[in-house]
């Protein structure tokens, strides 16, 4: 019984963490950041690695510098790294996206080198990746970035980085 409800305490926290998606990705960034900051003090720093996991990984989206963006793209993956591999509710198809997303914010940055980095990192863990269209579509955005990498600058002076990669 005990079991069950913590299950839905972590559900409950899930379901928020997707409603609010669903308010940025309607287009209210602002809002969004809000409600996801409130989510992270009522989760805390010590609160259940995947639900920060997550957490960070949006919250990473609704940054407008892109050091506040790397910031929490690194709390994302020292979230998932607190989770034992082999753990039923471990992440190991997050590792590619949250790598490559942090590929991105360091070419932001004009860090070169560590977005290389973490883009090796993010093609060695594509291997868990499912063949489907979330597999493919983080694969592609690898690509991508490794192409863009392998120039001197963001094609046409654009913004670095793909699309960003969430596990379905």
């Amino acid at each position: 019984m005990a079991e069950r409800r913590e299950q839905t305490a972590r559900d409950e926290v899930l379901t928020r963490i997707g409603q609010v998606v669903m308010l940025h990705h309607g287009g209210d960034r602002e809002e969004a950041r809000s409600r996801f900051l409130d989510l992270w003090a009522e989760i805390g720093e010590d609160g259940d690695p995947l639900h920060r996991c997550t957490l960070a990984h949006y919250l990473a989206d609704t940054q407008d510098d892109p050091a506040d963006e790397l910031a929490w793209d690194l709390r994302a993956l020292a979230a998932a790294r607190e989770l034992p591999e082999g753990h039923p509710r471990s992440v190991p198809g997050f590792f590619p996206s949250l790598h490559l997303n942090l590929a991105a914010d360091y070419a932001k940055l004009g860090r070169t080198e560590a977005a290389r980095t973490q883009l090796g990192h993010a093609r060695a863990a594509a291997d868990v990746l499912p063949d489907d269209g979330y597999g493919a579509g983080v694969r592609a955005a690898i690509g991508r970035l490794e192409l863009r990498l392998g120039q001197d600058g963001p094609p046409g002076g654009g913004a670095w980085g793909p699309p960003r990669q969430r596990p379905s």
